[in-house]
C-alpha cells in the first residue's frame, strides 16, 4: 500500500467529517455564539481565563494527545493496517469527536464544571461521587504511565544522546513559556509578534539542547517531573498551562506537517501485511484492537481534559467545534502517522521487528528517515521529534494532574485540608508517582480499558442532558454501547488472564497485583454508573 494514497485520503476524510458531520451536530446541539462563556462569566485569574480560539486549541490538543496516537496504533498493527486505519478513521469520526465535543459541550452549558458535576446535576449526586472516584484512578494511572514515558525521554541511552538533548530543550521551554504568558497577558503585548518570537526562542532551545544535552540518571527525572506537576497543577493557568501548550502546539504542528511533507517526498510503501487475522497471538481483535488504538480513535481522558481545563478558558461557545471535535480530528491524523511509521519499519506489524525499543522510537526513526530524502540531518530530525512526543507526553501529563487536583477537592467539598489546592495535588501526584514506579509497561495495559471506560459515562450523562433540553441524543447510543462492551469485555479477560497467572505461580504482584488491585474498584464503579445512567434516561423518554 503506498503510504501518500493512505494519508491524503485520510486528511480528506476528516476535513468533510468536520465540515459535514462536526457541524451538523453543532446545530443540533444548539450551540450559541452570544452566549456567555463560564470564563467570562466566572473569571478568576487562576483556572477561569478567557482565551483566543487558537492558544486554547494549542493548549487542548497539546494537551489530549499524549502519548496515545503514537503509541497505541504502532502497538495494534500487528492485526495489520487495514483494521487499524479504519478504525481511526470511524472512530474518530463518530466516536471520539462526538465524545470531546459533546464533553466541551456539555461543560460550558454547566459554568465550567467537570463531567462529574454535569453527571450530578442531569442524574444525581451518587452518580456524580462514584463518577468522581472513577475518574481520579484512571487519572492516577494517566499520571503513572506518562510519568514514567516522561521521565525515560528525558534519559540518555548506551548508544545515543537523543534523550539528554531532549531534557535540556524541555527544560529551557518552562521559563520561555513563563515569559511568554507574562508578556501576552500582563503586558498585552500582541499575540501575532509575540508567537514569532516565542517559535524562534523555542528554536533557539531545541538547537542549545542539541549541543548541551543533559545526562542525569532517571530516578533523578522522575523526581523532577513529580515536582514540576505539582508546581504546574497550582499555577495559574495564564503564567504557564496556556502559553506552554499554545507554543508547544507549534512544534506538534511542525512535527506533524513535516512527517506529511516526509511522506510525500519519500514515498515509502507500507510492508505491513493489510489484514493479518481476527486472533494474532492469542490476542483477539475485539476488543484489543479498540483498546489499544486508544487516544488514535477515542479516549475517556479528553471528556476530563475537556470539562476540567479547556471549558474554563473557551472564549466563545462557537468555538466548541473547532476545539473538541476538530482536535480530535488532527489527533486522528498523527495516529495515521503512526500507522504508517509501523507499517513502513515491520513486515509484521510488530514493534520488534523494526529494532526499535519502543513505540516513540519506531515514531522518530521512521519519520526522520522520511525527512532524510529532503537533505534533514537524521540525527537532528530524530531529537526534534523525540521532544515533540515528549511535549505531547508532559502535556498531558501536568494536564492530567491538574484534572487530578479538581476532582479530589470535588470528592471532598467540606473537608478545608482535603479540599486545599495544594494538599489535593500533593495526594494525587504522590500516589501517581507510587504507581510510575512500577513501569510504565505494567501500567500501561490496565490504563487503556480504563480510559476507554470513562467515555461511557460521558457519552452517558450528555444522552441525559440532551434529552432534558429536547435536543438530538441518538448518534451517542452506538458509541456508548460499543465502548461499554469493549472495555468492560477487556477488563474481564485481563482480570481472568492475572488471576491464572497467580494460580499458576507466575503473577509479579507490582505487574499483576497492581492491575488487579485498580481494575475491581474501577470496574464495579463503571458497571454502576452505567445501571444509574440508564434508568434516569428510561425514566426521560417515559415521560416523553
Amino acid at each position: 500500500m503506498n503510504a501518500i494514497v493512505l494519508i491524503l485520503a485520510a486528511i480528506a476524510i476528516f476535513v468533510i467529517a468536520y465540515l459535514t458531520y462536526g457541524k451538523w451536530l453543532a446545530k443540533q446541539w444548539g450551540i450559541d455564539p452570544t452566549r456567555k462563556t463560564p470564563a467570562h462569566e466566572l473569571e478568576d485569574g487562576v483556572d477561569y481565563v478567557p482565551a483566543p480560539a487558537p492558544v486554547l486549541l494549542g493548549h487542548h490538543f497539546a494537551s489530549i494527545a499524549g502519548a496515545g496516537p503514537i503509541n497505541g496504533p504502532i502497538q495494534a498493527a500487528f492485526f495489520g493496517w487495514v483494521p487499524v486505519f479504519l478504525w481511526i478513521v470511524i472512530g474518530g469520526i463518530f466516536f471520539g469527536a462526538v465524545h470531546d465535543f459533546g464533553a466541551l459541550f456539555a461543560s460550558i452549558r454547566h459554568k465550567g464544571l467537570s463531567i462529574g458535576a454535569v453527571i450530578e446535576e442531569n442524574i444525581g449526586k451518587k452518580c456524580k461521587t462514584l463518577f468522581t472516584i472513577f475518574a481520579w484512578l484512571v487519572l492516577l494511572l494517566v499520571v503513572a504511565a506518562f510519568g514514567d514515558i516522561v521521565a525515560s525521554s528525558f534519559t540518555c541511552t548506551a548508544d545515543s544522546t537523543a534523550n539528554g538533548s531532549v531534557a535540556t530543550a524541555s527544560l529551557l521551554f518552562i521559563p520561555l513559556a513563563i515569559i511568554f504568558g507574562f508578556v501576552v497577558y500582563r503586558k498585552n503585548a500582541p499575540l501575532v509578534i509575540s508567537t514569532i518570537a516565542g517559535c524562534v526562542c523555542l528554536a533557539i532551545a531545541i538547537a542549545v539542547g542539541i549541543l548541551f544535552p543533559l545526562n542525569l540518571p532517571k530516578t533523578f527525572w522522575l523526581i523532577f517531573v513529580i515536582v514540576y506537576i505539582c508546581i504546574a497543577s497550582v499555577a495559574p493557568v495564564w503564567i504557564l498551562l496556556q502559553p506552554r501548550d499554545y507554543l508547544n502546539s507549534f512544534l506538534l504542528y511542525v512535527m506533524i506537517g513535516a512527517a506529511v511533507l516526509g511522506i510525500i517526498v519519500a514515498n515509502p510503501t507500507i510492508q505491513t501485511p493489510a489484514f493479518i487475522g481476527f486472533n494474532v497471538n492469542g490476542q483477539s481483535l475485539f476488543p484489543v484492537l479498540f483498546i489499544t488504538v486508544a487516544c488514535g480513535a477515542i479516549s475517556g481522558f479528553h471528556s476530563l481534559v475537556g470539562s476540567g481545563t479547556t471549558s474554563k478558558q473557551l472564549d466563545n461557545e462557537k468555538d466548541t467545534l473547532l476545539i473538541g471535535y476538530g482536535g480530535m480530528l488532527i489527533e486522528c491524523v498523527l495516529a495515521v502517522i503512526s500507522l504508517i511509521a509501523i507499517g513502513t519499519l515491520s513486515a509484521d506489524g510488530s514493534i520488534a521487528a523494526t529494532g526499535a525499543s519502543a513505540p516513540a522510537v519506531v515514531f522518530a526513526t521512521a519519520i526522520s528517515n522520511f525527512l532524510a530524502v529532503i537533505g534533514l540531518p537524521s540525527s537532528v530530525t530524530f531529537t526534534i521529534i523525540s521532544l515533540a512526543v515528549s511535549a505531547f507526553a508532559l502535556t498531558s501529563l501536568d494536564t492530567a494532574t491538574r484534572l487530578g487536583r479538581f476532582l479530589f477537592q470535588e470528592l471532598f467539598p467540606q473537608n478545608k485540608t482535603l479540599s486545599n489546592m495544594y494538599v489535593a495535588t500533593a495526594i494525587t501526584a504522590g500516589i501517581g508517582y507510587i504507581f510510575c514506579l512500577a513501569g510504565y509497561q505494567n501500567v500501561w495495559p490496565l490504563f487503556g480499558a480504563c480510559n476507554q471506560l470513562v467515555a461511557v459515562p460521558a457519552f452517558l450523562c450528555l444522552a441525559v442532558y440532551l434529552k432534558r433540553k429536547g435536543r438530538n441524543e441518538k448518534m451517542l447510543y452506538i458509541p456508548m454501547v460499543f465502548m461499554l462492551c469493549a472495555t468492560l469485555t477487556s477488563l474481564v479477560t485481563s482480570f481472568i488472564n492475572n488471576i491464572n497467572k497467580f494460580v499458576a505461580g507466575t503473577a509479579i504482584m507490582m505487574k499483576e497485583g497492581l492491575q488487579c488491585i485498580v481494575m475491581v474498584p474501577i470496574f464495579v464503579l463503571a458497571v454502576i454508573l452505567v445501571i444509574e445512567g440508564a434508568k434516569t434516561l428510561t425514566s426521560l423518554y417515559k415521560k416523553n
